[in-house]
């Protein structure tokens, strides 16, 4: 499977790395290049706009954001709900109010565009041990990024 991250920050670099060595398809984008380029060397494919991420991603695309809480989340909504297309899937990976979520959710949800809250824990430590992950969203949805989210968390034997 294919999905765009948004946010190459700690969590977000070795969530990609993860998804990248479990056979996933990353395509990357950070505000800052060279992050971008730090993931391509390792196998993603680097995104230097929002529009760039959009259009190499598969159908119907799939946008991880890896983002602190607040107006950086709502920055990349407003640019990621003028470059997508109904059916397509954004999820906020940051640990963000649940009001605004319902608020985004709205937003996108008024575009055809669908919405996922999934809280990431694990830490810089994921790459290794995994990710604990909290999804909410339509079920739909749910089964469709599945792939992406059994790659993420802790292998069997490897829960502490």
């Amino acid at each position: 499977m294919q999905i765009g991250m948004i946010g190459l920050g700690r969590m977000g670099m070795n969530m990609t790395k993860r998804l990248l060595k479990g056979g996933q398809g990353v395509v990357a984008y950070n505000r800052t290049s060279q992050k971008t380029e730090q993931v391509v060397k390792g196998g993603a494919i680097g995104a230097y706009s929002l529009d760039e991420l959009a259009e190499k991603l598969s159908v119907p695309r799939a946008v991880w954001m890896m983002l602190p809480a607040g107006s950086a989340v709502d920055e990349h909504m407003n640019g990621l709900k003028e470059v997508l297309e109904p059916g397509d899937i954004v999820i906020d990976g940051g640990n963000t109010y649940y009001k605004d979520d319902i608020r985004r959710a709205d937003l996108l949800g008024e575009r055809g565009i669908q919405f996922m809250d999934v809280g990431v824990s694990g830490g810089i430590w994921g790459l290794e041990i995994g990710y604990c992950l909290m999804a909410g969203g339509g079920k739909k949805t749910f089964e469709y990024l599945e792939p992406i989210f059994k790659t993420l968390p802790p292998e069997e034997g490897n829960l502490y």
